[in-house]
């Protein structure tokens, strides 16, 4: 079937033998007559072939149809639940409202190849797109395939056309964060992330310059399971440090609950600071110290940014936004300091 051919309820229905009725009626839920089987095999077919409804094809194929894609990089690391992790679920939280503010629709799609996030933006016709967590490839391949406008979130881009890339001052946060463990009197403290890349990568190189002597940095496994066993059979290791960075909140929560599960306390064996201050940090005990971006200003600057390259206006293709230490209970200031 031709690719720009729009899938009908008939070529379904053609397609497996069966009649346009039983077709319809699985698609609206009507399938007290129907076999399970049936139903399996109508929708598992409507999938592969991207059926889109006919009145909202017809709908959403309009010009001026005012929808936002947000597309999530669906990577290993968040097993599958990519929507959960706590940056991701806050960032959509500020996106959805900015969004919402300007009269459009938010459309989120997890998405692992560029491929997919084409097919997407030409099939719901959107107004523009914001792209969460894919690399510089990635950016260049959608730019060079793609005529809708995008905003990244920390991308690491070279060229810059129809797109504007909102970041953070990733190296002065943890520059910040080393300089204030250094400030408490800690002489031998970690880093800790499951990469060396990009956004992270700034981040220990803050850390170690904010620090100075005495740093050092692990990588850790991306998957949760084997991280477990990582922190399992480091554990005496890890007590040497008396202070530990996590370039995220996620894995600093993670280090909070594997350390009161051994009997460490927070913050007087240990001191532990996170960076994105997401709203769990508030939440846990103790609450975590953190290096805050404003995810709401970041919304609203991705969204202006994306307007601004929507209407053909001129804007730049990279704005760095501010970070800030915030001290809770999880460093406050230890008993037992090396």
């Amino acid at each position: 079937m031709a690719q720009n051919k729009r899938v009908r309820i008939a070529d379904i229905a053609a397609e497996l033998g069966l009649s346009t009725a039983t077709v319809s009626n699985v698609l609206h839920g009507k399938t007290d007559k129907v076999s399970k089987e049936t139903a399996r095999r109508v929708m598992a077919l409507v999938e592969a072939r991207e059926y889109i409804p006919s009145m909202a094809g017809i709908l959403l194929a309009q010009n001026d149809a005012p929808i936002i894609g947000v597309v999530i990089n669906d990577h290993e690391k968040y097993e599958a639940h990519a929507l959960e992790d706590v940056f991701i679920a806050s960032s959509l939280q500020c996106l959805c409202a900015q969004i919402e503010a300007r009269g459009r629709f938010m459309m989120v799609k997890r998405s692992k190849s560029p491929g997919e996030i084409i097919r997407f933006a030409s099939m719901w016709n959107m107004e523009g797109l914001v792209l969460i967590g894919y690399c510089d490839q990635d950016y260049e391949e959608l730019r060079s395939q793609m005529r809708v406008p995008f905003v990244i979130y920390d991308g690491y881009v070279k060229r810059g056309e129809r797109l504007c890339n909102v970041s953070i001052d990733h190296y002065d946060g943890g520059r910040q964060v080393g300089a204030y463990f250094r400030r408490q009197g800690h002489e031998h403290v970690l880093c800790v992330a499951d990469n060396f890349e990009c956004m992270d990568k700034e981040r220990w190189e803050g850390f170690r310059s904010g620090f100075g002597e005495g740093a050092e940095f692990w990588r850790m496994p991306m998957q949760h399971e084997e991280r477990a066993r990582f922190w399992e059979e480091r554990f005496e290791r890890l007590m040497d440090f008396t202070a530990v960075f996590a370039v995220s909140d996620d894995y600093a929560v993670e280090l909070l609950r594997f350390l009161a599960l051994h009997g460490v306390s927070v913050p007087g064996q240990m001191a532990v600071a996170g960076f994105d201050d997401a709203p769990i940090c508030r939440k846990v005990f103790p609450s975590l110290t953190t290096v805050r971006q404003d995810g709401e200003l970041r919304a609203q600057v991705a969204m202006e940014k994306l307007m601004a390259l929507v209407a053909g206006e001129p804007t730049e293709n990279r704005v760095v936004l501010p970070v800030a230490l915030i001290e809770r209970e999880s460093t406050a200031l230890p008993q037992r300091v090396k």
